[in-house]
Order: C-alpha cells, then structure tokens, then sequence
C-alpha cells in the first residue's frame, strides 16, 4: 500500500475496530462477536494505578493502559493513584464503580506476592463474579516474556456492580500484554453482554 492510500485508510475508532484491525494484520478468524455492529458509544474505562511510589509523571503502567485504551477507541474518564492498601483500593474502586459513565476499571500493581501486594485480595472481596480465565491466559502469555516467573503473578478479572473489574501487575510490558492481547479485543463484547449499552 502507498504512503498516500496508508495516510487515507480509515483507523479505527473503537475497541471492536482496533480487534478487526488487529486479527486482518494476523491473518486470522476472527469470532463472531468481534466482528459485531460498532457499539452506539465508546467504552468508558478508569483506571487506577496501585503503588507506594508511581505516581504522576512516575506511573509508566498508567500511562501506557490510558494511551493504549485511548488508541482503542475507548474513553478514559477517570485516572486515580492508591498506596498498596487493601482498604484504600477497595475504597477507590467503590468510588469509580459509583460513577455511572464507568463501564470497567482497569488496576495495575500490587499483584505479586510481596507482603505489600494486595490489589487482589482488595478486588475480589467485591467482585459478584471472578472471570479466572483472564488470568489463566494472561500467565499463559506471560510465559513467553518472562518464564517461569509467569506464574507468580495473581493479575485477574471479575465483575463488580455490574462493570468489568481487571486487576494486572505494574509493569508496562504487563499491561501491553494484557491489554493488547486480552482485554482490548474483548472489551465491547464483553460490556455488552453485561447490558452497559
């Protein structure tokens, strides 16, 4: 293709375009609920970052998950910082989960297995529902990354007040994997099933 057609090619718009886009590059299928009607409003997403130290112009990871989902079509509408404390994650995630214009949290850091990380202890005492597949494909995928350290990872995902809740580690490389490979291509579906639009 031309730098000219390349520079005329419609991008995508959303989180079900930028799945298109991404499963055309590969060559592959893809399913029936990707290649769906365009939903009639972007997905809403806050996201929170969980650290003693990363905040600001120091949160790499959330910096990274808002230009990724913002690319995607997806509108950010809320970003927060909590320290690793349980009471103060969960607090913050009522908070967000409170917000009508919020379609899904996305969490990063706190989910190793230090003394200090408890993002998902926090999370899953106010989930309705876990989604253990979310993990079990994102410590699949981070075999490849990082070896066996994969399996040290407790990254997950449920749904909480009827939103999807995702919980990763702090690192960019982690939240590039999971976001790209896993929570983008599903995100429309997944807030459609849960009756957001």
């Amino acid at each position: 293709m031309s730098a000219q057609k390349r520079a005329r090619a419609p991008r995508a718009k959303n989180a079900a375009g930028t799945a298109r886009a991404a499963g055309a590059r590969r060559g592959a299928r893809l399913p029936a609920h990707a290649r769906g009607p365009r939903p009639p409003r972007a997905v809403n997403v806050a996201i929170v970052t969980v650290s003693d130290t990363r905040r600001g112009a120091e949160d790499s990871s959330g910096a990274l998950a808002e230009r990724l989902l913002a690319g995607a079509g997806c509108g950010v509408v809320a970003r927060a910082w909590v320290r690793d404390d349980a009471a103060g994650i969960r607090a913050a995630l009522r908070r967000l989960l409170s917000r009508r214009d919020v379609d899904a949290v996305v969490l990063t850091g706190g989910t190793g297995v230090a003394p200090r990380d408890v993002t998902p202890e926090a999370v899953e005492a106010l989930l309705e529902r876990a989604l253990p597949g979310f993990g079990e494909r994102f410590r699949a995928l981070s075999w490849a990354e990082v070896g066996s350290a994969a399996w040290l990872s407790r990254a997950g995902a449920g749904v909480a007040r009827g939103r999807l809740v995702v919980y990763l580690p702090g690192s960019s490389g982690a939240v590039r994997l999971a976001l790209e490979s896993l929570l983008i291509p599903e995100l429309v579906h997944v807030v459609r099933l849960l009756g957001r639009f």
